[in-house]
């Protein structure tokens, strides 16, 4: 089983706040005191009934996926308009077998097109559903129907907060509305660093131009015009086959494991101590990144509670400026070539 981390693990808004200070019960007690608040501030029906309903929602779905919770996910965006023939579906279904046979699990939206062909490819024991409940019926496809990984949503945002949370990877195939706009939600989470890092990958059928057409967009009128810097355009890969996609995810936990926030120092857990060499040039390269202080290189931290687990790991650990999250991604990237 491959190890993972969990979102709320790089959330530390206030540097110098104890880790350890809240544990789970005054955290509820927290949410209890937060819905009396309901009461003395006269909220109408409609608003309560959207905050209870989404809490019902996200308690049950983060109950769900807590078996799994250590074991790396896919999320496989895409058309449910296509038919399970259509190259893109092939091209998912193969996506999905490969992913899972490198010890994945793949969580779809378990509609139909591209989110049948993910759980197809991995079969029904490594998928995930997420289900959206639309004014016109939307069933669950056949692979994950009737089963007890399948979850059903009233909202959107809450399907797309656990499609990030839960997610080491993400790959988007062709699709809509949808499909465009849960890619633009990833990559806005990344950018603005309300995301743990994780590959992006476009996958795009040999001799179409879908993505091509769509990066063509982000060059000439994000990137021309400054809207997007340079560095951004690292946090996602367009690739043109099956091959090339899985490589990019599982090139990405070569060496680099997971990130948190301690004590308001970004640490990188790796797979193995970097060379000093490695080091040196990063302390170099990447200057521009750090607040203040430098890269070093570390054992588990006393501020890591609740990682007992990945004690084993060595650590990079360095004051990020938690805004260059394009170089970020730059700097694991070199990381792990330092692997092959």
């Amino acid at each position: 089983m491959m190890e993972t981390s969990s979102f709320e693990q790089i959330q530390d808004p206030d540097p110098q706040e104890d880790p350890n200070l809240y544990g789970v019960e005054q955290l509820v007690q927290q949410i209890k005191e937060t819905a009396d608040k309901l009461l003395r501030d006269h909220a109408n029906r409609g608003d309560v009934k959207l905050l209870s309903t989404a809490l019902r929602e996200l308690r049950y779905c983060l109950k769900v996926f807590a078996p799994y919770r250590q074991q790396r996910k896919v999320t496989i965006f895409g058309s449910a308009r296509l038919p399970l023939n259509h190259p893109a579906c092939q091209l998912a279904i193969d996506f999905g077998h490969r992913m899972a046979e490198s010890g994945f699990m793949v969580i779809t939206g378990a509609a139909a097109g591209i989110m049948e062909a993910g759980h197809v490819g991995a079969g029904r024991e490594k998928s995930i559903g997420v289900n959206i409940l639309l004014p016109f019926e939307q069933e669950a496809n056949s692979i994950i129907v009737g089963d007890h990984k399948l979850m059903h949503l009233k909202y959107f945002f809450t399907r797309k907060l656990l499609f990030v949370k839960e997610s080491d990877a993400v790959a988007l195939f062709p699709g809509g509305f949808g499909t465009l706009d849960e890619g633009f939600e990833v990559l806005t989470l990344i950018q603005t660093g309300k995301s743990h890092l994780f590959p992006i990958v476009l996958v795009e059928t040999p001799g179409d131009d879908y993505w091509q057409r769509w990066l063509s967009f982000i060059r000439e009128v994000l990137l021309a015009r400054g809207l997007i810097s340079p560095p951004d355009l690292s946090l996602f890969k367009l690739v043109s086959s099956v091959e090339e996609g899985v490589q990019e995810v599982l090139n990405f936990y070569r060496v680099y494991h997971s990130m948190r926030y301690v004590y308001g120092d970004l640490v990188l857990r790796l797979q193995s101590k970097l060379p000093d060499s490695l080091l040196e040039s990063i302390r170099i390269d990447f200057k521009d990144i750090v607040r203040h202080g430098t890269f070093e290189q570390t054992g588990v931290l006393p501020g890591e509670h609740g990682d007992q687990h990945l004690a084993h790991l060595p650590r990079l650990r360095f004051r990020f400026d938690r805004h260059s999250l394009g170089r970020l991604r730059q700097l694991i990237d070199v990381i792990n070539r330092s692997g092959s």
